[in-house]
Parts: structure tokens; sequence; C-alpha cells
């Protein structure tokens, strides 16, 4: 099962979040922006985990 590389920041909406892009999740792949993410100080407003980088996803 691979992650769903979601497009959007989900605080402010940006369209920012490519999937070779920088970009903060949780376990439940709640998809943030970095600058979005560090206002939050890394912690999911959605279940309170901790968000992280995001792997990068390469075309191939």
């Amino acid at each position: 099962m691979a992650l769903e590389m979601r497009d959007r920041c989900e605080r402010c909406g940006t369209a920012a979040l490519a999937a070779d892009g920088d970009a903060r999740i949780c376990s439940y792949e709640c998809s943030f922006c970095v600058p979005c993410a560090d206002a939050m100080s890394d912690v999911c407003p959605n279940c309170g985990g901790e968000l992280v980088p995001r792997p990068r996803r390469t075309a191939g």
C-alpha cells in the first residue's frame, strides 16, 4: 500500500506539495506544507500525532 501523495496543505490550502517536494505528514497521512507544520510545532491538528518529513516520490 503506497502513501497517498496529497498535493495541498490541509491548513492553508497551498497547492505546493509536489510528490518530489517538501511536505510533512502524520501517521494518518494528513499533509501540510513546511511553514504550516513549523507553525503548529510539528503536531497534527487532526489527530495530535507527530508531523515528519514525507518521503519523496520520483517519477519513474
